[in-house]
């Protein structure tokens, strides 16, 4: 771990804490104490990714008051020819599964299946969950602790519908399990090969560490 990722892992502890504490405050003092590590925290991201204060104060009213790491999911849509579904990111230009953050209301395999959509246009189903990975071990490249829900789905459907979200796509393919592409996502680069262990049949659920060792 980089110093820069562990003043990171730092800050992101002290927004889980000032979170909390905000969310319990019974008084002024204990909510403006809870303020003040919460600002401290955003400090601490702002030296560790050298953004400017400007860029991460719109934050506080939302990644910064939620408690507990965040929850985000991820489709692995494999097709019956063993064929990955994969988007080219727009935001680092990596390829890498459909998916983002879970919404309130809904359960992480509704939430991957809607990101799927949003992202392909590709309906799918959930058929069973590859892993729950967390964000500091498996290579995801964030600011903020993640819990990353990946699960094994189907395509519904052979066409395509229009993505509702395309901006935050810049292509999409299908590749076979021997063909993915060199530039993945560093994080989906290790959650890519435990979605086709799923799929070839081992139905043990990645938590921490591989399932395969």
């Amino acid at each position: 771990m980089t110093p820069a990722e562990r003043i990171a892992l730092w800050a992101d502890r002290l927004r889980d804490i000032s979170a909390m504490g905000l969310l319990f405050s019974k008084n002024i003092h204990d909510e403006t104490a809870f303020r003040n590590v919460q600002t401290i925290a955003m400090e601490m991201y702002a030296l560790a990714t050298g953004e400017p204060m400007e860029q991460i104060e719109p934050l506080r009213a939302t990644v910064f008051s939620r408690p507990t790491p965040a929850s985000v999911g991820d489709a692995a849509v494999i097709d019956k020819k063993g064929r990955i579904l994969l988007i080219r990111r727009a935001d680092n230009g990596k390829w890498a599964m459909p998916g983002g953050a879970l919404e309130v209301g809904e359960t992480p395999a509704e939430g991957v299946a809607r990101e799927a959509l949003e992202e392909t246009g590709v309906r799918c189903r959930a058929t069973a969950l590859v892993g729950v990975f967390d964000s500091r071990l498996c290579d995801t490249q964030s600011r903020h602790h993640l819990y990353q829900f990946v699960f094994l789905c189907e395509p519904l459907e052979d066409q395509a519908s229009t993505p509702s979200h395309a901006i935050e796509v810049l292509g999409i393919r299908w590749f076979s399990e021997d063909e993915l592409p060199d530039d993945l996502d560093p994080g989906h680069r290790t959650r890519i090969p435990e979605a086709f262990r799923v799929w070839h049949g081992d139905s043990r659920v990645f938590f921490d560490r591989p399932a395969t060792t």
